[in-house]
């Protein structure tokens, strides 16, 4: 088998674990470093640069790209856009909020809300927070 193909190989299967193991992104980086490894075997080098450039390559992923996956991973609230950027915005009640639904007014438009805490009932006009969105319902609290 060529070598090229075994760091390829290799590289899918550190793809492969890197989407079962989601929010460490440690194998991702190494994955890009193994298809590093397979185009140096492809272009000719022998194991002994394979490894080197994997090696280097490894390293250069994860003091760089690793970071910068976790900086968007931890993203703070202000850089938030869609639905996501509404968790924690204030909301006004426009229909009595319970159970059974209700609507808010969040930054001037109406969404479908049920309340955070099941049997908690919010009258009109009263001034909620946004815990959570569910598809286009958003679960609020006082």
């Amino acid at each position: 088998m060529s070598a090229w193909l075994v760091w390829a190989v290799f590289a899918v299967a550190l793809a492969i674990g890197e989407l079962l193991t989601p929010g460490l992104f440690f194998l991702g980086p190494v994955a890009v470093a193994a298809l590093a490894a397979a185009a140096a075997a492809a272009l000719g080098g022998d194991w002994v640069a394979d490894l080197a450039v994997f090696v280097v390559g490894s390293a250069l992923s994860l003091g760089v790209l690793r970071p910068i996956a976790r900086r968007h991973l931890k993203m703070p609230h202000a850089i938030r856009t869609g639905a996501a950027a509404l968790v924690g915005a204030r909301a006004v009640v426009v229909d009595q909020v319970d159970l059974n639904g209700g609507r808010v007014k969040i930054g001037g438009e109406v969404w479908r809300a049920r309340p955070f805490d099941e049997g908690d009932v919010i009258e009109p006009g009263t001034q909620v927070q946004v815990a959570e969105i569910q598809g286009a319902t958003a679960l609020v609290y006082r």
